[in-house]
């Protein structure tokens, strides 16, 4: 059944086919109205589930820790601050190895304060033992959180799904929803190994003595690799029961490229096009999607990436004083590999700037002087910068 649904909408869509047991709900520009709609599923009888309506993004997901450590699956969305202030807990959830799922609508850090799309709020927290996939379109949103819970449960690791503010999550377009039953195959019901409840009582977040805490810090690590292997085969089946496939990463007609661009998210799409006008006039400029940053996509990236002579890496983000997230993975996958692509870097659309097609072709052309030339005279630039600003030089 087809069905026109904004981005919100079908994370929230999907969270109801899962059958969410709990969700714990605070509101954040952008990402309101998927709790919103939840609430409304609930409301009208389409979702037999808690609504808890909580005092901070702090308390929302320390209230899905309680929920999932009791054997009922749970969702939560988030944005921005609201992620920072949940920062604490999101360490707590992969610690404990909680298989929660959460929404991440992409927006901006203050300050400056906006509410505008970049991926800077996720790339920040990159290191806190979540899952992390982005999604290019609504109808990834909507496969991609059915399969998170699927991952999250068999691997006891929390998922973040994450998608770009108000390009994905307030523009609508048409999408496939799946039936009830068919889900129902795909995601059977929750089941944790080992659930607080009074009769059996365990331990659960005791104390990490130094004798131990590495050895709990090893034993994530090995989890959120095996994740990698996991996400592919639930891909998988996906496919065989719903004909749609996404895998770690996407190669969108790179396979022959000397220039290919790398990306994430929505800025995928907008690439795309541009690499189709390159194609047309003969021009080896090809594209790779990161779909799977955490567990970061390596072996996967070497394949797509090493016949080419330069990479140019559109990003949403920055690592101040050094360089952009995906940038600096996408670098390190090819530390120990001989020979490697050069590998330039390019931030844009930062709080939710544009990044028009003349933008994208100028990190192509970039790319493709360094191919030519051998070097690389600035590893990273930024795109669609004021000429003007006070104390800059461009």
């Amino acid at each position: 059944m087809k069905q026109v649904l904004d981005g919100n909408e079908a994370a929230a869509t999907a969270a109801k086919l899962a059958r969410v047991k709990v969700v714990s709900a605070y509101p954040i520009t952008p990402q309101t109205t998927i709790v919103e709609k939840l609430a409304e599923f609930i409301a009208n009888g389409e979702l037999d589930a808690e609504y808890i309506k909580v005092e901070s993004e702090h308390s929302a997901l320390s209230a899905c820790i309680g929920a999932a450590a009791t054997d009922v699956r749970t969702f939560t969305a988030t944005s921005s601050q609201g992620l920072m202030l949940m920062s604490e807990i999101l360490f707590v959830a992969s610690g404990l190895r909680l298989p929660i799922v959460m929404t991440n609508v992409n927006r901006s850090l203050s300050a400056p304060l906006s509410i505008w799309c970049d991926q800077q709020d996720s790339m920040a927290v990159r290191d806190s033992g979540w899952v992390q996939l982005y999604c290019e379109n609504n109808q990834e949103i909507l496969d991609t959180t059915l399969q998170a819970f699927r991952v999250a449960e068999e691997l006891l690791l929390p998922v973040m799904v994450c998608f770009d503010g108000y390009i994905l999550s307030h523009t609508a377009e048409p999408i496939e929803i799946p039936e009830q039953a068919e889900v129902d195959k795909f995601l059977p019901v929750y089941k944790f190994p080992n659930p607080l409840d009074p009769e059996k009582p365990v331990t659960m977040g005791p104390l990490g003595v130094p004798e131990y805490y590495e050895e709990f810090r090893y034993m994530l690590q090995e989890a959120m690799h095996a994740s990698k292997e996991k996400l592919v085969e639930v891909d998988k089946e996906f496919k065989k029961r719903f004909g749609r496939y996404y895998g770690l990463i996407e190669r969108y007609r790179s396979d022959d490229a000397d220039v290919i661009l790398l990306t994430m998210g929505s800025l995928s799409s907008s690439a795309k096009e541009v690499v189709d006008t390159y194609r047309k006039r003969g021009e080896k400029v090809g594209l790779v999607k990161v779909r799977s940053f955490r567990p970061f996509p390596v072996k996967e990236l070497i394949g797509a990436l090493g016949q080419a002579k330069a990479v140019a890496v559109l990003e949403k983000d920055i690592s101040l004083g050094s360089a952009g997230g995906l940038f600096l993975d996408a670098a390190a996958s090819f530390i120990n590999v001989k020979p490697a692509p050069l590998m330039l870097n390019f931030i844009c659309g930062l709080a939710g700037r544009d990044v028009s097609p003349l933008q994208i072709k100028e990190a192509v052309r970039a790319a493709a002087k360094a191919a030519e030339t051998g070097k690389v005279r600035r590893a990273v630039r930024w795109l669609g910068l004021r000429e003007k600003v006070v104390g800059l030089k461009v």
